[in-house]
């Protein structure tokens, strides 16, 4: 028998919410099948079977359990431990002809005939009866993701004096470079020629030029780092998750756009790591994806900035005089005003638009 263990996170987590369980209680598992998904107030994980066997489940889904508590436990098929009796049989796997997954022992349980009934009515307009109306919400609890999430957003805006400014990007250059080179550099790199990796750099020159959005306050102190390890926000079917860039000022744009691919793919199926999660000194948020035209992005605490990119739309522009249509993105810098003052704030932006409108780049 092998019980299923609520693994520990490290740092400051000391319990786990069961997301789902992917099996049911009594089914047979094999070795490497996922059983449990479990989630904290910074990342979520599966759990595999350890062996084979038959699954018996101890927590159920939406309960808490503290680090080290047994969620369930894989009994061996030979026959020493059978499914829960409270399980009906016919909600298991039936085993294959030949199979050595024991069947008895479990009396059959039939499932109880179910009589109709008419639909209940009420009294409608005009003394005419109308189905009983379906629910008007349902209430569930929040997942501690998004209990995490929405804690740190209230305590952005509690603690820093929050300020956004705008400018506007040309992307005319960088579409001419995808558009010219992403199959060669899909050859060559096993990777798109992506939007991100550009803005990156961009923001690496723009932290070199204005330090001071590059630190953060810590009591009276102000801290500034002398490194760009930079968050990105990806949105996920779970919540909002801002994994890290590492040295982002030593990394070409293919090794750029190869880390931020399987930071994304982690993202989505819920493997990423404390590790993923921690250090970042500024933070990119591309809201451009779902199609926004224009936000003013929530600063991801400690850090002082966050870039927020949006949808890359055809406007009008003046070019020598001349009024034409160009591919233009919105750009939104939100920051600390008791450390960032708005010259500086400007001059960050101005920065980020002129390397991303003179792209350097090299095949």
């Amino acid at each position: 028998m092998s019980d299923i263990l609520t693994p520990n996170f490290g740092e400051s987590i000391t319990s786990a919410t069961v997301a789902a369980w992917h099996k049911n209680a009594g089914d047979p598992v094999v070795k490497g099948d996922i059983l449990v998904t479990l989630e904290t107030d910074k990342v979520s994980t599966d759990l595999e079977a350890d062996e084979s066997g038959v699954l018996e489940i101890l927590v159920p889904e939406g309960a808490e359990a503290p680090i080290g508590a047994v969620l369930g436990r894989i009994s061996p098929l030979d026959g020493s431990s059978a499914a829960p009796p409270s399980v009906p049989l016919e909600t298991r796997e039936k085993p294959a002809s030949g199979s050595s997954l024991p069947v008895t022992g479990v009396p059959e349980q039939k499932p109880e005939k179910k009589t109709s009934s008419p639909d209940q009515t009420t009294s409608g307009k005009n003394g005419k009866t109308e189905k009983e109306s379906s629910p008007r919400f349902i209430r569930k609890p929040m997942s501690p993701l998004r209990r995490t999430i929405a804690a740190r957003l209230v305590e952005a805006q509690h603690q820093a004096a929050i300020l956004t400014t705008f400018n506007e990007c040309d992307m005319s250059s960088v579409m001419e470079l995808r558009k010219q080179f992403n199959a060669a550099y899909r050859e060559r790199y096993g990777t798109k020629l992506g939007f991100m990796s550009f803005f990156i750099k961009a923001v690496v020159k723009a932290l070199q030029e204005v330090p001071q959005v590059n630190a953060r306050i810590d009591g009276t102190d102000i801290v500034e780092n002398l490194y760009y390890d930079i968050s990105i926000a990806i949105g996920t079917d779970k919540g909002l998750v801002v994994p890290v860039l590492r040295d982002c000022d030593r990394k070409t744009l293919p090794e750029l756009e190869l880390e931020l691919a399987s930071l994304a793919e982690k993202a989505r199926r819920g493997n990423l790591s404390m590790q993923d999660l921690q250090g970042g000194c500024f933070t990119i948020s591309n809201g451009g994806t779902y199609g926004s035209l224009l936000s003013t992005p929530i600063l991801n605490p400690p850090q002082s900035g966050i870039l927020g990119m949006h949808a890359i739309q055809e406007r009008p522009v003046v070019r020598d005089g001349q009024i034409i249509a160009r591919p233009m993105m919105y750009l939104a810098l939100s920051y600390d005003h008791r450390l960032v003052d708005g010259k500086q704030a400007v001059q960050f932006l101005i920065t980020v638009k002129n390397a991303v409108e003179n792209p350097v780049f090299e095949l």
